[in-house]
């Protein structure tokens, strides 16, 4: 009897070593993709870093410096491009692993998709099964599943931008604008904002089909004339920046910096109803 038990104890012993086993090269295999990860954070922050840096030199530079016919901005934009490109085809070769889902509740479609998705992975471990709960996030809507990780991991987020980023800095332009030329051409500006966008709007969409309906054979029921006055409007809601930055460093007449400042503040709001 005393023998049976010691057995069973053994026995027992055995198969509790056994799932731990297994369950530790399951925990090791995510602390590898988790390192992994963790590397590429790091590369993007070093490379965020790195962008800041270097456009502050530039800016210190052009300070003492000046060279008439290119501006610091344009300088920082030619720097990201050159990252960027760096980045898309140097990167890491390393594939994101996909699986393809396919939802079969009616409640959900491609216009309402589900915020959280939660996938149970069956586990056969030698002498237990087990099940494991993985939850994915929403992002977006993608064209090109076999992008790299370190395309995901350095590509922007909109989101923040235009949520986190975008207003500090319209508070402070708004907040530093001077008030008394900004009313002063009121009128102006709104003729600017208002029609000259409308126009735009118009006249970009119309542009951009008739070059639709010239090239029929690649762009056949491609693009509606709905749509070409969707990025009609997208494309007259412009941000001069890059002038206001300069037009800062110049002096110029506030009559003609309120102009431009005022009109590119306004056209969102009027893209805005247009799209809608």
């Amino acid at each position: 009897m005393c023998r049976m038990t010691c057995g069973c104890i053994i026995y027992l012993f055995a198969i509790l070593c056994i799932s731990y086993c297994d369950g530790a090269a399951f925990d090791i295999q995510l602390d590898a993709k988790a390192q992994s990860t963790h590397r590429l954070d790091s590369l993007n922050l070093l490379s965020y870093t790195f962008l800041l840096i270097l456009t502050v030199l530039t800016i210190w530079l052009f300070k003492h410096r000046r060279v008439s016919f290119l501006h610091e901005t344009g300088l920082a934009v030619i720097y990201g491009l050159i990252v960027g490109a760096i980045i898309r085809y140097s990167g890491s070769s390393s594939q994101i692993l996909n699986m393809q889902v396919y939802g079969n509740d009616p409640s959900y479609n491609s216009t309402i998709p589900p915020d959280t998705l939660s996938l149970h992975f069956p586990i056969n471990g030698r002498y237990q099964n087990m099940n494991r709960t993985f939850q994915y996030v929403f992002r977006e809507q993608i064209n090109d599943v076999q992008e790299n990780e370190i395309d995901l991991k350095a590509t922007f987020d909109p989101e923040i931008f235009f949520n986190i980023i975008l207003p500090p800095i319209i508070f402070h332009a708004g907040y530093s604008l001077k008030r008394k030329y900004f009313f002063r051409n009121l009128g102006a500006i709104l003729t600017y904002a208002i029609i000259g966008t409308t126009v735009s709007s118009f006249a970009v969409g119309g542009l951009m089909y008739g070059c639709v309906q010239l090239m029929q054979a690649k762009l056949a029921n491609s693009f509606t004339f709905l749509d070409t006055l969707y990025f009609g409007a997208l494309i007259s809601s412009t941000d001069p920046l890059t002038i206001l930055a300069i037009f800062n460093d110049l002096n110029v007449d506030v009559n003609l910096y309120a102009l431009v400042f005022g009109e590119s503040v306004l056209n969102d709001a009027v893209a805005i109803v247009l799209s809608g």
